[in-house]
């Protein structure tokens, strides 16, 4: 099968080059400088959404917490100062290193606090502790360095 693959991508390159009519080969994507397109269904990297104050949506209900298959969600909570909500995120921390992008996280949430659309695929780091982002890097208020 690999050898198939070669050899057809290889002859549909050579006759392109030669300037005759023939379907394209398989091409690598040149990433990071040609970035990959995207579905609009697309799962990347996770964020959470801010109140009107600024203060994180979310409410620490422990949901998605609950729901991670891969246990990579780790919440602290904590009572809030508004006679409104019960309780908030103390601290939200998300391990990108063991998540698997399944997409429960944001099925299981009520108050639609946690979202995958961001379109951000470079997730990388060089240890496993840059892999874990904190509620400051969820919400955009501090860059992943």
């Amino acid at each position: 099968m690999t050898f198939r693959h070669l050899f057809v991508n290889l002859a549909r390159h050579a006759l392109r080059a030669l300037g005759l009519a023939a379907e394209p080969g398989a091409v690598t994507i040149q990433f990071p400088e040609d970035p990959a397109v995207l579905s609009k269904r697309g799962r990347t990297r996770h964020r959470l959404l801010k109140r009107a104050d600024g203060t994180p949506r979310c409410t620490a209900c422990m949901l998605c917490e609950t729901i991670c298959p891969a246990k990579c969600i780790r919440i602290t909570a904590e009572d809030s100062p508004e006679v409104v909500v019960e309780k908030r995120a103390k601290t939200f921390d998300i391990d990108m290193g063991m998540c698997v992008f399944c997409g429960y996280c944001v099925e299981a949430c009520p108050v639609d606090a946690i979202h995958m659309d961001s379109n951000n695929v470079a997730i990388a780091a060089t240890s496993r502790k840059d892999m874990i982002w904190n509620i400051q890097e969820l919400m955009g208020d501090k860059k992943k360095t």
